[in-house]
Parts: C-alpha cells; sequence; structure tokens
C-alpha cells in the first residue's frame, strides 16, 4: 500500500510529469498545477544523457522519446574555422540498450510526457497554481490561484528554478548566476550533423549544436551574461557571433533569422540544503537543485527526483520524516556533486586555471551518474 493517496504536484514539467506517471499507474490520485494555460514550453530543444535516458525506459515512454528525437554516440571537438579535430565515444550512463545521449525539442519532449500523463490517470489543472499551503500533520491543505482549495497527503514542489512553493514553505534559497549567458537557436539540421560538435574559442567560451530530428537541430553560443533587459536585436547579435564560427556554422548563420526561434537565457545555479521537504510539502527537479548545461545533466537530475521519490512513496506504508530522509540520502550528495561540477566548470571557462583538470572532472561526474541513484 503506498504511503499516500491524494498527491498534489505543482508544475507540470519534466520532474512533475515523471513524478505523476507512476503514482497514478499505481493508483494514487493525482493532481498537477500547471500555470500555463495548456503544454508550452520554453526554449528550443534539449540534450539528455544516458542516465536521464534510463528514467525515461523505466517509466515506459523511452520508444516515443526516441521516435520523436535523435539519438547518437558520440561527440565531436571542431576548432573554431570548423576543421574536425576529434570524435570522441560518449559514455552510455544509461546502460546498455540505450544511446549515449538524445536531442529532442522541447514541445516533442512535453507532449510525450503529457500523453502519458493523462494515459496514467493524472489530472492536469491548468491555468492554476499554489498560492498558500497549510500543513495540517496528516495533509495539506491548499488554496489555489482561482480561488479553490484541496487536501492532499502530499504536496510536491515541482516549479522550477523560480519556484513559488519553495517561498511558500520558508525555503529562502535563490537562483545564483554564474556570469555566463546562452543563445540558442531552433533552426534546421544540415545533412552531415548527426551528434553534438563543440568548439572552445573563436569569440565565444563555447559554441555548438544538438540534433533534435530528422531536420531539426538546436545551435548555441555562450558568451558573458549580458543585462536580460539589454539584449536588443537577437538576430543581429546571435549572427554576429556566429561569424566567429565555420564549417557547419556557416550554414547554421545563414538561417539564424527569426527572433521567436531565438532563445536568450543565464547560466543559474541553485541548490537548496537537505532536507528539501517541510512536513508534507517536499521540492523535487530544479526547485530543488539547478545547475549550468555544462554537463547537461539538468533533465537528469531532475528525472532522477521524481523516480526515486516515487519509488520510496510506492514502496512504503506511511508518510514520514524517515522517507524524506531516504529520499535525501539518495538524492541531494549526488545533485550537489552535479550542480557543483558544473559551476567548477563554468568557472573555469570565465577564469582559465592551470591546474584545472577537466577530464577528471567530468570522468568522475560520469562515473557517478552511470550508478542508479
Amino acid at each position: 500500500m503506498s504511503a499516500v493517496g491524494t498527491v498534489l504536484i505543482v508544475g507540470g514539467g519534466i520532474a512533475g510529469s515523471a513524478l505523476a506517471i507512476p503514482l497514478a499507474r499505481a493508483g494514487v490520485t493525482v493532481d498537477i498545477a500547471e500555470i500555463q494555460p495548456g503544454i508550452t514550453t520554453l526554449g528550443s530543444g534539449i540534450s539528455l544523457q544516458g542516465n536521464a535516458l534510463r528514467v525515461l525506459r523505466d517509466l515506459g515512454v523511452w520508444d516515443r522519446v526516441a521516435a520523436a528525437g535523435f539519438p547518437f554516440d558520440s561527440v565531436g571537438l571542431r576548432a573554431p574555422d570548423g576543421t574536425l579535430l576529434a570524435e570522441i565515444p560518449d559514455a552510455r550512463t544509461g546502460g546498455p540498450g540505450l544511446p549515449s545521449a538524445l536531442g529532442i525539442n522541447r514541445p516533442e519532449l512535453a507532449a510525450v510526457l503529457a500523453g502519458a500523463v493523462r494515459e496514467a490517470g493524472a489530472r492536469t489543472l491548468f491555468g492554476v497554481t499554489a498560492e498558500a499551503l497549510t500543513d495540517t500533520g496528516d495533509a495539506v491543505v491548499v488554496r489555489f490561484s482561482d480561488g479553490t482549495t484541496g487536501t492532499y497527503d502530499l504536496v510536491v514542489g515541482a516549479d522550477g528554478i523560480r519556484s513559488a512553493v519553495r517561498g511558500l514553505i520558508g525555503i529562502d534559497t535563490a537562483p545564483r548566476p554564474t556570469g555566463m549567458g546562452i543563445w540558442r537557436v531552433h533552426t534546421r539540421r544540415p545533412v552531415e550533423i548527426e551528434r553534438t560538435d563543440l568548439i572552445y574559442g573563436g569569440p565565444c567560451f563555447t559554441a555548438g549544436y544538438c540534433p533534435t530530428g530528422p531536420d531539426s537541430m538546436y545551435a548555441y553560443l555562450v558568451e558573458k551574461a549580458r543585462p536580460r533587459e539589454a539584449v536588443g536585436d537577437k538576430v543581429a547579435h546571435m549572427r554576429a557571433l556566429a561569424e566567429g564560427y565555420g564549417g557547419p556554422w556557416d550554414e547554421i548563420r545563414e538561417d539564424i533569422t527569426d527572433p521567436e526561434r531565438i532563445n536568450y537565457t543565464w547560466f543559474e545555479s541553485l541548490l537548496v540544503d537537505r532536507p528539501w521537504n517541510r512536513g508534507r510539502v517536499v521540492l523535487i527537479g530544479d526547485a530543488a537543485h539547478a545547475c549550468p548545461p555544462t554537463l547537461a545533466q539538468g533533465a537528469a537530475q531532475c528525472l532522477e527526483d521524481a523516480a526515486v521519490l516515487a519509488e520510496l512513496l510506492l514502496a512504503a506504508d506511511r508518510l514520514d520524516q524517515r522517507l524524506f530522509d531516504a529520499f535525501m540520502d539518495r538524492r541531494h550528495e549526488r545533485a550537489k556533486a552535479v550542480v557543483e561540477a558544473s559551476v567548477r566548470l563554468a568557472c573555469w571557462q570565465l577564469d582559465p586555471a592551470p591546474d584545472a583538470d577537466v577530464p577528471g572532472l567530468v570522468g568522475r561526474i560520469t562515473a557517478l551518474v552511470a550508478e542508479r541513484p
């Protein structure tokens, strides 16, 4: 018998959906409060590492994700002029039977997860969020933004890096900028691009791209962070940065024409100290930890949170602090290691250190995430 009969998940993104699916399949009554009016996503594409794909396989949605995305097993390193310097086999952190990584358009991933949420029997409440939470000791009374109320055994804050739930339960940890900003553009995939290629040097810290489908990909350029309000003409700025790169970037640059397909964000980090719960309200995903994409582990860590919490809730017969402590034992140090390593890599690019051991750091995190959490 599950430790919970009713659960409210605030936030219907990757973490919230991945938690709702196994709980609802097991007979738990699950509501998702999603502040957006429908299934919408920001950004252009996302790269999912093998340990993320492992969770998606466990959820039973891997075949749909694979069909919607673009898998690959290596990483290329190029010079700014486009010359291929090396092609490196990537680690299969998801284990046998899965590729090293997969690129996918965010709306495609959201649609797959939303379909699985519906099929599992969870209910999504669009256009509403939680405005007040009252923990009575054996339940949580929720006041929603539309004026209605509900009572649940457990409330899960999966509402992202700027989580409202985090503030509602008195946790004041806030995102911290790392000093970098990233330009992403959703664009056509040149036929020769069949994996992620990275360029270090030129006018940006990093230039790269990731295929996301038969004819789509996203490309990105990482520079020093600029004030968000001073971004200006997105097309002109991204094209100007892209002028410093050749090879496949010659074709990519010509397709940078539509500002609606360009997304600019800062690299930020966040780590909430343990425990991530206050009574019967718990944080998961980016609400509890977030990292710059230097290791491409953000989505994977969100998915792992959901998988571990679902496993613990469905195996226990009561909800108490021992369950949340078990959750922390399996998640906090792992997430902390990923966040700190991701930030360290960004810092080494901003301020190069002569003793920076990039391969060693990446290798340690790769070995860590290859093990199940």
